[in-house]
């Protein structure tokens, strides 16, 4: 969180999101793209394979969380990934404060964890469209189906 609180001073504006990112795919690379393309600075919060577990249900993920944080950190758009624990994003984004809070565009505002922080802040929460047809869910039954 210092190389946030520094960059802030640098004047530079903190977009943040999260998701799982198992098996990642285009639609994650556009949104990442759009969600970047709101800010200087984008940090991702990646659900640790606990976290997703839970979340997704017990064959999931696919992809270690390891594995998904260094694709995810690869990303030319990215500059920072953090792995949570937490079933939502919500400890992180109090800690980490940003200008901007992105998701995808399957969530409402008012539905997005930390919207209502980062709005009561100043900042700016946005709901980014999805690619129609791409989800890693999708994916998951294309390739359970061939084999």
């Amino acid at each position: 969180m210092r190389i946030v609180r520094a960059l802030r001073r640098r004047g530079r504006r903190v977009v943040f999101t999260n998701g799982c990112f198992d098996i990642l795919h285009a639609g994650h690379v556009a949104y990442l793209e759009a969600a970047r393309n709101k800010g200087d600075i984008l940090v991702v919060g990646i659900n640790s394979d606990a976290s997703v577990r839970r979340l997704k249900g017990r064959r999931r993920p696919v992809v270690p969380q390891a594995q998904r944080a260094a694709v995810v950190a690869a990303l030319g758009s990215v500059d920072h990934v953090v792995v949570f624990s937490e079933d939502t994003p919500e400890r992180l984004i109090l800690a980490l404060e940003p200008d901007v809070l992105a998701k995808g565009g399957d969530w409402k505002i008012e539905d997005i964890v930390g919207s209502q922080f980062v709005l009561r802040s100043g900042g700016k929460v946005f709901s980014i469209p999805l690619v129609r047809g791409l989800s890693t869910t999708a994916l998951v039954k294309k390739i359970s189906h061939a084999l």
